[in-house]
């Protein structure tokens, strides 16, 4: 009687191993990416603060666009060019367009936006319109 390889084996573990090996070759590999650029986001009374991952991107690929309450972040990540004859051996790193929207606490306008790039890491601070920056109420004595 013929047995598939996975029974013929003395590993009792081969079959799974051979059920995992096909459940990946069917998992699409957009699934398993994490979001790109990686961000950061905190808040206090003045500003937000968003950080972003970009390594290798060039900050005049980069976009930056507020609207109401959403900031966006855009660009594309290019891919290095091989020498001739050369092809890759290994290639792990994603290249191509890329978008992330990242909800703010409040409403915000272009000019309270400033943007900085240092060692792949971009900075974003938003700064809080005057109208929604939370007052102090005073207390009137009796």
């Amino acid at each position: 009687m013929l047995y598939p390889t996975y029974m013929r084996r003395s590993d009792p573990f081969a079959l799974m191993r051979s059920l995992l090996r096909d459940a990946d070759r069917f998992t699409p590999s957009f699934a398993a990416r994490p979001a790109f650029p990686a961000v950061n986001v905190w808040q206090s009374d003045e500003a937000v603060a968003i950080t972003a991952e970009l390594p290798g991107v060039d900050p005049a690929d980069i976009d930056i666009h507020v609207k109401d309450d959403v900031l966006t972040i855009s660009g594309e990540r290019k891919a290095p060019e091989l020498p001739e004859n050369a092809r890759w051996h290994r290639n792990e790193r994603g290249y191509g367009k890329f978008s992330r929207a990242v909800r703010l606490p409040f409403a915000a306008s272009d000019d309270k936006v400033e943007a900085r790039m240092t060692d792949g890491v971009l900075r974003i601070v938003v700064g809080r319109p005057e109208e929604d920056k939370p007052k102090k109420i005073a207390i009137k004595a009796a």
